[in-house]
Protein backbone atom coordinates (compact mmCIF):
# COMPACT_ATOMS: atom_id res chain seq x y z
CA UNK A 1 0.00 0.00 0.00
CA UNK A 2 1.34 3.23 -0.87
CA UNK A 3 0.60 6.89 0.46
CA UNK A 4 -0.51 7.98 -3.25
CA UNK A 5 -3.47 5.63 -3.36
CA UNK A 6 -6.80 5.77 -2.72
CA UNK A 7 -7.18 2.67 -0.48
CA UNK A 8 -4.62 4.67 1.87
CA UNK A 9 -6.16 8.10 1.51
CA UNK A 10 -10.08 7.35 2.31
CA UNK A 11 -9.83 4.22 4.34
CA UNK A 12 -6.49 3.47 5.68
CA UNK A 13 -5.53 6.86 6.90
CA UNK A 14 -8.59 8.07 8.02
CA UNK A 15 -9.84 5.31 9.84
CA UNK A 16 -6.10 4.97 11.88
CA UNK A 17 -6.66 9.21 12.34
CA UNK A 18 -9.82 8.77 13.92
CA UNK A 19 -9.26 5.72 15.94
CA UNK A 20 -5.55 7.27 17.39
CA UNK A 21 -7.53 10.70 18.63
CA UNK A 22 -9.43 8.80 20.86
CA UNK A 23 -6.82 6.20 22.24
CA UNK A 24 -5.72 6.75 25.87
CA UNK A 25 -2.18 8.51 25.67
CA UNK A 26 -0.90 5.43 27.35
CA UNK A 27 -2.24 3.66 24.94
CA UNK A 28 -0.50 5.23 21.30
CA UNK A 29 2.21 3.72 20.55
CA UNK A 30 0.86 0.65 21.07
CA UNK A 31 -1.71 1.47 18.34
CA UNK A 32 0.57 3.21 16.17
CA UNK A 33 3.04 -0.29 16.25
CA UNK A 34 -0.25 -2.72 15.79
CA UNK A 35 -1.18 -0.47 12.58
CA UNK A 36 2.20 -0.15 10.85
CA UNK A 37 2.47 -3.90 11.08
CA UNK A 38 -0.60 -4.54 9.66
CA UNK A 39 0.66 -1.92 7.29
CA UNK A 40 3.63 -4.12 6.08
CA UNK A 41 1.41 -7.00 6.25
CA UNK A 42 -0.95 -5.48 3.91
CA UNK A 43 2.03 -5.66 1.49
CA UNK A 44 4.43 -8.72 2.04
CA UNK A 45 2.48 -10.83 3.96
CA UNK A 46 4.34 -13.58 5.53
CA UNK A 47 7.55 -11.71 5.08
CA UNK A 48 6.35 -9.62 8.24
CA UNK A 49 8.62 -11.89 10.16
CA UNK A 50 11.92 -10.19 8.54
CA UNK A 51 10.74 -7.06 10.61
CA UNK A 52 9.57 -8.35 13.41
CA UNK A 53 13.20 -10.47 14.12
CA UNK A 54 14.99 -7.05 13.19
CA UNK A 55 13.09 -5.48 15.94
CA UNK A 56 13.64 -8.71 18.72
CA UNK A 57 17.21 -8.84 17.74
CA UNK A 58 18.27 -5.11 18.19
CA UNK A 59 16.02 -4.82 21.17
CA UNK A 60 17.85 -7.66 22.80
CA UNK A 61 20.97 -6.82 21.74
CA UNK A 62 20.72 -3.22 23.03
CA UNK A 63 19.99 -4.08 26.44
CA UNK A 64 22.70 -6.69 26.51
CA UNK A 65 25.17 -4.13 25.35
CA UNK A 66 24.49 -1.66 27.59
CA UNK A 67 24.26 -3.65 30.76
CA UNK A 68 28.15 -5.12 29.64
CA UNK A 69 28.85 -0.96 29.20
CA UNK A 70 27.76 -0.55 32.85
CA UNK A 71 29.65 -3.72 33.72
CA UNK A 72 32.74 -2.32 32.85
CA UNK A 73 32.08 1.01 34.44
CA UNK A 74 31.84 -1.02 37.80
CA UNK A 75 35.21 -2.90 36.93
CA UNK A 76 33.43 -5.98 36.91
CA UNK A 77 33.46 -6.84 33.32
CA UNK A 78 35.51 -6.06 30.39
CA UNK A 79 34.69 -4.10 27.10
CA UNK A 80 34.56 -6.89 24.79
CA UNK A 81 31.76 -8.33 25.41
CA UNK A 82 29.64 -5.23 24.81
CA UNK A 83 31.60 -5.20 21.26
CA UNK A 84 30.75 -8.82 21.04
CA UNK A 85 27.05 -7.90 21.52
CA UNK A 86 27.59 -4.74 18.87
CA UNK A 87 29.57 -7.23 16.22
CA UNK A 88 25.88 -9.76 16.80
CA UNK A 89 23.07 -7.08 16.25
CA UNK A 90 25.28 -5.90 13.31
CA UNK A 91 26.18 -9.22 11.99
CA UNK A 92 22.49 -10.50 12.19
CA UNK A 93 21.23 -6.95 10.66
CA UNK A 94 23.39 -7.29 7.75
CA UNK A 95 22.73 -11.39 7.09
CA UNK A 96 19.11 -10.36 6.94
CA UNK A 97 20.01 -7.48 4.32
CA UNK A 98 22.56 -9.58 2.14
CA UNK A 99 20.40 -12.40 1.78
CA UNK A 100 17.04 -10.72 0.93
CA UNK A 101 18.60 -8.14 -0.83
CA UNK A 102 21.85 -9.11 -2.56
CA UNK A 103 21.84 -13.30 -2.89
CA UNK A 104 20.13 -12.96 -6.13
CA UNK A 105 22.78 -10.60 -7.58
CA UNK A 106 25.15 -13.03 -6.19
CA UNK A 107 24.51 -16.03 -7.65
CA UNK A 108 23.89 -14.40 -10.78
CA UNK A 109 27.51 -13.47 -11.71
CA UNK A 110 28.58 -16.77 -9.95
CA UNK A 111 26.43 -18.41 -12.65
CA UNK A 112 27.88 -15.78 -15.47
CA UNK A 113 32.02 -16.86 -14.26
CA UNK A 114 30.74 -20.69 -14.40
CA UNK A 115 29.32 -20.19 -17.44
CA UNK A 116 32.41 -18.09 -18.91
CA UNK A 117 34.54 -21.55 -17.78
CA UNK A 118 32.43 -24.34 -18.46
CA UNK A 119 31.30 -25.13 -21.46
CA UNK A 120 28.07 -27.56 -20.02
CA UNK A 121 24.84 -26.62 -20.82
CA UNK A 122 23.63 -26.89 -17.67
CA UNK A 123 26.42 -25.57 -15.55
CA UNK A 124 25.37 -23.29 -12.77
CA UNK A 125 24.49 -22.73 -8.92
CA UNK A 126 20.30 -23.53 -9.09
CA UNK A 127 18.89 -20.84 -6.97
CA UNK A 128 15.49 -19.85 -6.34
CA UNK A 129 14.34 -15.71 -7.17
CA UNK A 130 14.16 -14.12 -3.56
CA UNK A 131 11.67 -11.47 -3.28
CA UNK A 132 12.86 -8.13 -1.76
CA UNK A 133 10.80 -6.95 1.27
CA UNK A 134 9.76 -3.74 1.39
CA UNK A 135 11.86 -0.59 2.68
CA UNK A 136 14.44 -3.75 4.22
CA UNK A 137 17.23 -1.28 3.42
CA UNK A 138 15.57 1.73 5.26
CA UNK A 139 14.29 0.03 8.26
CA UNK A 140 17.59 -2.30 8.72
CA UNK A 141 19.71 0.86 8.98
CA UNK A 142 17.39 2.73 10.97
CA UNK A 143 17.64 -0.08 13.73
CA UNK A 144 21.30 -0.68 13.38
CA UNK A 145 21.71 3.56 14.53
CA UNK A 146 20.10 2.79 17.95
CA UNK A 147 21.91 -0.74 18.64
CA UNK A 148 25.06 1.56 17.55
CA UNK A 149 24.50 4.90 19.31
CA UNK A 150 23.64 2.39 22.29
CA UNK A 151 26.80 1.13 22.01
CA UNK A 152 28.27 4.80 21.91
CA UNK A 153 26.48 5.99 24.59
CA UNK A 154 24.51 8.01 22.70
CA UNK A 155 21.03 7.08 23.93
CA UNK A 156 20.02 4.30 26.48
CA UNK A 157 18.63 1.05 25.70
CA UNK A 158 14.79 1.11 26.46
CA UNK A 159 13.18 -1.18 28.08
CA UNK A 160 10.05 -1.14 26.42
CA UNK A 161 9.75 -2.86 23.42
CA UNK A 162 6.22 -1.67 21.95
CA UNK A 163 8.17 1.75 22.25
CA UNK A 164 10.88 0.12 19.97
CA UNK A 165 9.26 -1.97 17.89
CA UNK A 166 6.63 1.51 17.15
CA UNK A 167 10.15 3.18 16.60
CA UNK A 168 11.45 0.98 14.27
CA UNK A 169 7.70 0.21 12.19
CA UNK A 170 6.11 3.47 11.81
CA UNK A 171 4.47 3.62 8.62
CA UNK A 172 4.82 6.79 8.00
CA UNK A 173 8.39 6.23 7.30
CA UNK A 174 9.12 2.45 6.80
CA UNK A 175 9.25 1.46 3.70
CA UNK A 176 10.86 4.46 1.91
CA UNK A 177 12.57 6.53 4.68
CA UNK A 178 13.81 9.04 6.16
CA UNK A 179 15.78 7.06 8.11
CA UNK A 180 15.05 8.47 11.65
CA UNK A 181 17.12 8.22 14.70
CA UNK A 182 15.95 7.20 17.76
CA UNK A 183 17.92 10.17 19.30
CA UNK A 184 16.02 12.10 17.62
CA UNK A 185 13.24 11.11 18.17
CA UNK A 186 13.46 9.29 21.88
CA UNK A 187 11.64 12.01 23.84
CA UNK A 188 8.44 12.20 21.31
CA UNK A 189 7.57 8.29 21.74
CA UNK A 190 7.24 9.61 25.08
CA UNK A 191 4.59 12.34 24.96
CA UNK A 192 2.59 13.06 21.84
CA UNK A 193 1.98 16.42 21.42
CA UNK A 194 -0.88 17.07 18.90
CA UNK A 195 -1.98 20.20 18.68
CA UNK A 196 -4.37 21.85 15.59
CA UNK A 197 -1.61 23.89 14.60
CA UNK A 198 0.78 20.66 13.93
CA UNK A 199 -2.17 18.68 12.48
CA UNK A 200 -2.69 21.29 10.04
CA UNK A 201 0.80 21.80 9.09
CA UNK A 202 1.07 17.85 8.15
CA UNK A 203 -2.08 18.31 6.28
CA UNK A 204 -0.38 20.76 4.20
CA UNK A 205 2.51 18.87 4.21
CA UNK A 206 1.42 15.78 3.32
CA UNK A 207 -1.29 17.15 0.40
CA UNK A 208 2.06 18.95 -0.89
CA UNK A 209 4.20 15.81 -1.17
CA UNK A 210 1.44 13.71 -2.63
CA UNK A 211 1.11 16.76 -5.28
CA UNK A 212 4.90 16.01 -6.20
CA UNK A 213 4.37 12.52 -6.37
CA UNK A 214 1.09 12.25 -8.78
CA UNK A 215 1.01 15.39 -10.89
CA UNK A 216 4.97 15.99 -11.43
CA UNK A 217 6.64 12.37 -10.85
CA UNK A 218 4.15 10.52 -12.61
CA UNK A 219 3.79 12.91 -15.07
CA UNK A 220 7.65 12.72 -16.13
CA UNK A 221 7.71 8.89 -15.50
CA UNK A 222 5.88 8.17 -19.23
CA UNK A 223 8.41 10.08 -20.48
CA UNK A 224 11.20 8.45 -19.19
CA UNK A 225 10.21 5.50 -18.99
CA UNK A 226 9.37 5.78 -22.70
CA UNK A 227 12.65 7.33 -23.89
CA UNK A 228 14.53 4.50 -21.79
CA UNK A 229 12.44 1.94 -22.98
CA UNK A 230 13.26 2.74 -26.86
CA UNK A 231 15.86 1.00 -28.94
CA UNK A 232 18.80 2.55 -28.93
CA UNK A 233 18.65 2.76 -32.93
CA UNK A 234 15.42 4.49 -32.67
CA UNK A 235 16.52 7.43 -30.32
CA UNK A 236 17.19 10.48 -30.90
CA UNK A 237 19.80 12.91 -29.21
CA UNK A 238 16.86 15.44 -28.41
CA UNK A 239 14.99 12.99 -27.19
CA UNK A 240 17.32 11.39 -24.99
CA UNK A 241 17.78 14.57 -23.09
CA UNK A 242 14.27 14.64 -22.70
CA UNK A 243 13.48 11.35 -21.46
CA UNK A 244 17.02 12.10 -19.06
CA UNK A 245 15.60 15.34 -17.79
CA UNK A 246 12.27 13.79 -16.89
CA UNK A 247 14.34 11.47 -14.96
CA UNK A 248 15.72 13.83 -13.10
CA UNK A 249 12.81 15.45 -12.42
CA UNK A 250 10.50 12.21 -11.65
CA UNK A 251 12.94 10.62 -9.16
CA UNK A 252 13.69 13.64 -7.30
CA UNK A 253 9.93 14.92 -7.20
CA UNK A 254 9.03 10.95 -6.53
CA UNK A 255 11.24 10.64 -3.47
CA UNK A 256 11.30 14.10 -2.07
CA UNK A 257 7.44 13.41 -2.53
CA UNK A 258 7.49 10.74 0.01
CA UNK A 259 9.47 12.30 2.36
CA UNK A 260 7.06 15.25 2.47
CA UNK A 261 3.99 12.79 2.95
CA UNK A 262 6.00 11.15 5.79
CA UNK A 263 7.27 14.29 7.01
CA UNK A 264 3.41 15.08 7.20
CA UNK A 265 1.80 12.10 7.97
CA UNK A 266 4.33 12.49 11.23
CA UNK A 267 2.93 16.42 12.48
CA UNK A 268 -0.53 14.31 12.24
CA UNK A 269 0.81 11.73 14.58
CA UNK A 270 2.56 13.79 17.45
CA UNK A 271 6.39 13.33 15.35
CA UNK A 272 8.72 15.65 14.04
CA UNK A 273 10.89 13.79 11.47
CA UNK A 274 13.96 15.79 10.21
CA UNK A 275 14.15 16.52 6.60
CA UNK A 276 15.34 14.60 3.91
CA UNK A 277 16.00 17.44 0.93
CA UNK A 278 17.34 20.72 0.70
CA UNK A 279 16.97 21.55 -2.93
CA UNK A 280 19.69 19.59 -4.26
CA UNK A 281 19.61 20.71 -7.88
CA UNK A 282 20.98 24.02 -7.03
CA UNK A 283 24.14 22.67 -5.34
CA UNK A 284 26.94 24.37 -6.79
CA UNK A 285 29.08 21.15 -6.22
CA UNK A 286 28.85 17.10 -6.09
CA UNK A 287 29.84 17.47 -2.25
CA UNK A 288 26.93 20.15 -1.66
CA UNK A 289 24.46 18.10 -3.94
CA UNK A 290 25.22 14.93 -1.02
CA UNK A 291 24.46 17.63 1.75
CA UNK A 292 21.38 18.36 -0.36
CA UNK A 293 20.00 15.03 -1.78
CA UNK A 294 18.73 12.07 0.44
CA UNK A 295 20.27 13.67 3.86
CA UNK A 296 19.31 11.12 6.36
CA UNK A 297 21.19 8.40 4.14
CA UNK A 298 24.35 10.84 4.06
CA UNK A 299 24.37 11.73 7.26
CA UNK A 300 23.72 7.63 8.24
CA UNK A 301 26.68 6.97 5.83
CA UNK A 302 28.73 9.80 7.58
CA UNK A 303 28.13 8.80 11.34
CA UNK A 304 28.59 5.15 10.81
CA UNK A 305 30.39 4.20 8.60
CA UNK A 306 32.97 7.49 7.05
CA UNK A 307 33.83 9.15 10.43
CA UNK A 308 34.73 5.55 11.89
CA UNK A 309 36.76 4.67 9.16
CA UNK A 310 38.84 7.62 9.88
CA UNK A 311 37.07 10.46 7.67
CA UNK A 312 39.53 13.29 6.64
CA UNK A 313 41.64 12.94 9.62
CA UNK A 314 44.41 10.29 8.51
CA UNK A 315 45.89 11.75 5.75
CA UNK A 316 44.56 12.89 1.93
CA UNK A 317 44.84 9.37 0.89
CA UNK A 318 43.01 7.71 3.46
CA UNK A 319 40.30 10.49 2.97
CA UNK A 320 40.20 9.41 -0.86
CA UNK A 321 39.94 5.59 0.35
CA UNK A 322 37.04 6.23 2.89
CA UNK A 323 35.00 8.34 0.19
CA UNK A 324 35.55 5.48 -2.28
CA UNK A 325 34.51 3.00 -0.02
CA UNK A 326 31.31 5.11 1.09
CA UNK A 327 30.09 5.67 -2.30
CA UNK A 328 30.43 2.16 -3.37
CA UNK A 329 28.71 1.16 -0.27
CA UNK A 330 25.89 3.78 -1.31
CA UNK A 331 25.98 2.57 -4.22
CA UNK A 332 25.46 -1.27 -3.77
CA UNK A 333 22.59 -0.12 -0.79
CA UNK A 334 20.33 1.20 -3.43
CA UNK A 335 20.43 -2.00 -5.33
CA UNK A 336 21.76 -5.25 -6.42
CA UNK A 337 23.41 -4.52 -9.90
CA UNK A 338 26.13 -3.35 -11.74
CA UNK A 339 24.61 -0.07 -12.64
CA UNK A 340 24.25 0.66 -8.52
CA UNK A 341 27.84 0.29 -7.76
CA UNK A 342 29.30 2.28 -10.61
CA UNK A 343 26.73 4.69 -9.78
CA UNK A 344 27.99 5.06 -6.27
CA UNK A 345 31.59 4.78 -7.51
CA UNK A 346 31.12 7.49 -10.32
CA UNK A 347 30.04 9.74 -7.33
CA UNK A 348 32.94 9.00 -4.88
CA UNK A 349 35.26 9.34 -7.97
CA UNK A 350 33.72 13.35 -8.47
CA UNK A 351 34.44 13.72 -4.68
CA UNK A 352 37.64 13.06 -4.57
CA UNK A 353 38.74 14.90 -7.72
CA UNK A 354 36.45 17.89 -6.11
CA UNK A 355 39.17 17.18 -2.91
CA UNK A 356 42.07 16.85 -5.18
CA UNK A 357 41.47 20.64 -6.39
CA UNK A 358 38.74 20.77 -8.66
CA UNK A 359 36.56 22.19 -5.54
CA UNK A 360 38.93 24.87 -4.84
CA UNK A 361 39.01 26.00 -8.63
CA UNK A 362 34.96 25.99 -8.81
CA UNK A 363 34.78 28.43 -5.95
CA UNK A 364 36.90 30.92 -8.63
CA UNK A 365 34.54 30.00 -11.24
CA UNK A 366 30.71 32.01 -12.38
CA UNK A 367 27.84 30.36 -10.27
CA UNK A 368 26.30 29.59 -12.94
CA UNK A 369 28.95 27.47 -14.37
CA UNK A 370 29.13 25.93 -11.12
CA UNK A 371 25.48 24.84 -11.35
CA UNK A 372 25.64 23.84 -14.62
CA UNK A 373 28.72 21.45 -14.01
CA UNK A 374 26.68 19.69 -11.24
CA UNK A 375 23.49 19.24 -13.44
CA UNK A 376 25.24 17.65 -16.02
CA UNK A 377 27.00 14.96 -13.98
CA UNK A 378 24.19 14.63 -11.94
CA UNK A 379 21.95 13.95 -15.04
CA UNK A 380 24.56 11.66 -16.63
CA UNK A 381 24.86 9.84 -12.71
CA UNK A 382 20.68 9.15 -13.17
CA UNK A 383 21.34 7.46 -16.60
CA UNK A 384 23.27 4.81 -15.05
CA UNK A 385 21.01 4.35 -12.45
CA UNK A 386 17.96 4.03 -14.46
CA UNK A 387 19.07 2.16 -17.25
CA UNK A 388 18.77 -1.79 -16.75
CA UNK A 389 22.28 -2.75 -18.07
CA UNK A 390 25.75 -1.02 -18.44
CA UNK A 391 25.59 -1.36 -21.56
CA UNK A 392 21.95 0.24 -22.31
CA UNK A 393 23.53 3.42 -20.17
CA UNK A 394 26.70 3.29 -21.96
CA UNK A 395 24.26 3.55 -25.49
CA UNK A 396 21.68 6.15 -23.89
CA UNK A 397 24.99 8.66 -22.86
CA UNK A 398 26.66 7.95 -26.31
CA UNK A 399 23.03 9.19 -27.77
CA UNK A 400 22.78 12.29 -25.31
CA UNK A 401 26.98 12.91 -26.23
CA UNK A 402 25.31 12.86 -29.92
CA UNK A 403 26.59 9.76 -31.23
CA UNK A 404 23.57 7.97 -32.01
CA UNK A 405 22.98 5.65 -35.01
CA UNK A 406 19.24 6.91 -35.68
CA UNK A 407 19.51 9.02 -38.57
CA UNK A 408 16.96 11.90 -37.41
CA UNK A 409 15.46 13.03 -34.07
CA UNK A 410 11.44 11.61 -34.28
CA UNK A 411 9.49 14.16 -33.77
CA UNK A 412 7.06 11.70 -33.48
CA UNK A 413 7.88 11.11 -30.52
CA UNK A 414 7.77 14.68 -28.99
CA UNK A 415 3.78 15.20 -30.19
CA UNK A 416 3.29 12.22 -28.57
CA UNK A 417 4.46 13.00 -25.22
CA UNK A 418 4.72 16.64 -25.01
CA UNK A 419 1.21 17.62 -24.69
CA UNK A 420 -0.17 21.16 -22.94
CA UNK A 421 -0.29 18.90 -18.89
CA UNK A 422 3.33 17.71 -19.88
CA UNK A 423 5.01 21.05 -20.39
CA UNK A 424 2.87 22.51 -17.98
CA UNK A 425 4.33 20.10 -15.24
CA UNK A 426 8.03 20.29 -16.23
CA UNK A 427 7.96 24.25 -15.82
CA UNK A 428 6.41 23.66 -12.62
CA UNK A 429 8.70 20.87 -11.85
CA UNK A 430 11.72 22.81 -12.94
CA UNK A 431 10.26 25.62 -10.87
CA UNK A 432 9.95 23.58 -7.79
CA UNK A 433 13.20 22.30 -7.84
CA UNK A 434 14.33 25.91 -6.53
CA UNK A 435 13.62 27.63 -3.67
CA UNK A 436 11.34 29.76 -5.27
CA UNK A 437 8.14 29.42 -3.14
CA UNK A 438 10.14 29.59 0.04
CA UNK A 439 11.67 33.42 -0.99
CA UNK A 440 8.09 34.44 -1.61
CA UNK A 441 7.24 33.21 1.64
CA UNK A 442 9.99 35.21 3.75
CA UNK A 443 9.77 38.04 1.50
CA UNK A 444 5.87 38.01 2.29
CA UNK A 445 7.21 37.15 6.74
CA UNK A 446 9.17 39.76 6.48
CA UNK A 447 6.35 42.09 5.17
CA UNK A 448 4.33 40.99 7.65
CA UNK A 449 6.61 41.42 10.68
CA UNK A 450 7.61 45.03 9.52
CA UNK A 451 3.78 45.86 9.19
CA UNK A 452 2.37 44.25 12.41
CA UNK A 453 5.02 46.09 14.46
CA UNK A 454 4.94 49.31 13.11
CA UNK A 455 3.09 51.43 16.00
CA UNK A 456 2.25 54.39 13.69
CA UNK A 457 -0.32 52.14 11.73
CA UNK A 458 -3.03 53.92 10.79
CA UNK A 459 -6.93 52.29 10.19
CA UNK A 460 -6.86 51.90 6.82
CA UNK A 461 -3.34 50.18 6.58
CA UNK A 462 -4.34 47.96 9.48
CA UNK A 463 -7.61 46.92 7.50
CA UNK A 464 -5.60 46.38 4.17
CA UNK A 465 -3.15 44.48 6.71
CA UNK A 466 -5.68 42.13 7.98
CA UNK A 467 -7.09 41.63 4.11
CA UNK A 468 -3.52 40.36 3.13
CA UNK A 469 -3.54 38.41 6.21
CA UNK A 470 -7.20 36.65 5.19
CA UNK A 471 -6.38 36.32 1.64
CA UNK A 472 -3.00 34.94 2.18
CA UNK A 473 -4.80 31.67 4.50
CA UNK A 474 -7.48 31.25 2.30
CA UNK A 475 -5.06 31.50 -0.42
CA UNK A 476 -3.28 28.73 1.02
CA UNK A 477 -6.64 26.56 1.90
CA UNK A 478 -7.77 27.10 -1.78
CA UNK A 479 -4.32 25.83 -3.27
CA UNK A 480 -3.84 22.56 -0.46
CA UNK A 481 -7.25 21.87 -1.52
CA UNK A 482 -7.31 22.28 -5.50
CA UNK A 483 -4.03 19.98 -5.88
CA UNK A 484 -5.18 17.42 -3.36
CA UNK A 485 -8.44 17.67 -5.37
CA UNK A 486 -6.57 17.19 -9.31
CA UNK A 487 -4.68 13.92 -7.72
CA UNK A 488 -7.07 12.13 -6.43
CA UNK A 489 -8.69 12.64 -10.00
CA UNK A 490 -5.95 11.56 -11.27
CA UNK A 491 -5.49 8.42 -9.15
CA UNK A 492 -9.13 7.84 -9.41
CA UNK A 493 -8.58 7.66 -13.21
CA UNK A 494 -6.24 4.72 -13.01
CA UNK A 495 -3.48 6.79 -14.22
CA UNK A 496 0.59 5.60 -14.29
CA UNK A 497 1.97 5.10 -11.12
CA UNK A 498 4.69 3.89 -9.98
CA UNK A 499 7.11 4.40 -7.35
CA UNK A 500 10.98 4.22 -7.50
CA UNK A 501 12.48 3.75 -3.83
CA UNK A 502 9.44 1.58 -3.06
CA UNK A 503 11.36 -1.98 -2.94
CA UNK A 504 14.64 -0.33 -1.79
Amino acid sequence: MVFSSLTFLFLFLPSVLMVYVIVPERFKNFFLMTVSLLFYFWGETYLIWIIISSILINYSCAIYIEGELNKVKDNTGKASSAVMGLILAVGANLMLLGYFKYANFFVDNCNFIIHALSSEVDSGILFKDIVLPLGISFYTFQAMSYTIDVYRGEVKATRNIVDFACYVSLFPQLVAGPIVRYKDIEVQLGNHKMNLSDFSEGIFRFVIGLAKKVLIANTMAQVADAAFSMPSDQLGTAFAWLGCLCYTLQIYFDFSGYSDMAIGLGHMFGFRFLENFNFPYIADSIQDFWRRWHISLSTWFRDYLYIPLGGNKKGRYRTYFNLFIVFLLCGLWHGASWNFILWGIYYGLFLIIERMGLGSILTRINVVLRHLYVIIIVMAGWVLFRADTLEQALKYLKIMAGFGSASADNTYDFALYCDFFFIMMIIIGIMASMPIMGYIRTTFSSFIDRTSFNSQINYRQSTLFCVIMMFGRLSGYLYVSMIFFFSVMILSSGAYNPFIYFRF
